[in-house]
């Protein structure tokens, strides 16, 4: 079960590799209709804006008197709910828990140096929109947290109250001398993932990360 998301980030980033023939011959367009900020970041991607959190009042009070929690192998923090606690912390796995189901999942996993990072965000926003008409995921969008641009997206309530529904935001960094996909998982099981959404994403907007 530990190991689990790493081998969800390495299913992923094939599934990026197989799409980024695909996109190579369209990333021109897709630039060309992008625009950026005046500090260069971009504020839209293919004519769909690139948001910053903008956390509710409920989302806010979710994480009152929590806890920051610091990543320290990899310059990663985060506020959390005072009751959570830390279940894994090595050099490319992280994972806080609620003790009722809700996690914090973060997985770490090196590329090669010359690796598209661009094309496989725009492969990794593409495959989440198909699974949007699919019906397997109910929110897609890109989203800037801490000045790095990501992909976030959530999924459909599950059909079983006991399996696992999942916040989720991909991004990459240079860090450490390495190109890095960051792949943070903010999950609950279905049946209770109402109960614990402000503070999901609550977590994830919290995000600071060196880059």
């Amino acid at each position: 079960m530990k190991h689990l998301p790493l081998i969800v980030a390495m299913v992923l980033v094939v599934a990026a590799c197989n799409l980024t023939n695909k996109l190579r011959s369209t990333n021109s367009a897709n630039s060309n209709s992008s625009s950026t900020s005046s500090s260069g970041n971009p504020t839209s991607v293919g004519g769909e804006p690139v948001e910053k959190p903008q956390p509710t009042a409920a989302q806010t009070a979710a994480l009152a008197n929590g806890q920051s929690v610091k990543w320290d192998q990899q310059g990663i923090s985060w506020t959390l709910p005072a009751s959570w606690k830390k279940n894994t912390a090595t050099n490319d796995i992280f994972q806080y828990g609620s003790g009722d189901g809700a996690f914090l999942i973060v997985s770490i996993s090196a590329m090669s140096p010359d690796f598209p990072t661009d094309i496989s965000l725009q492969a990794f926003h593409s495959g989440a929109k198909v699974r949007q008409k699919n019906g397997q995921v109910d929110e897609v969008k890109w989203l800037e947290l801490d000045g790095v641009r990501g992909v976030q997206f959530r999924e459909s309530k599950p059909p079983a109250a006991d399996d696992i529904r999942r916040l989720q935001w991909m991004t990459y960094r240079k860090f450490a001398g390495q190109t890095q996909l960051v792949n943070i998982i903010l999950s609950s099981k279905g049946d209770n993932f109402t109960k614990h959404q402000d503070e999901l994403y609550a977590i994830l907007f919290g995000t600071t990360l060196t880059h």
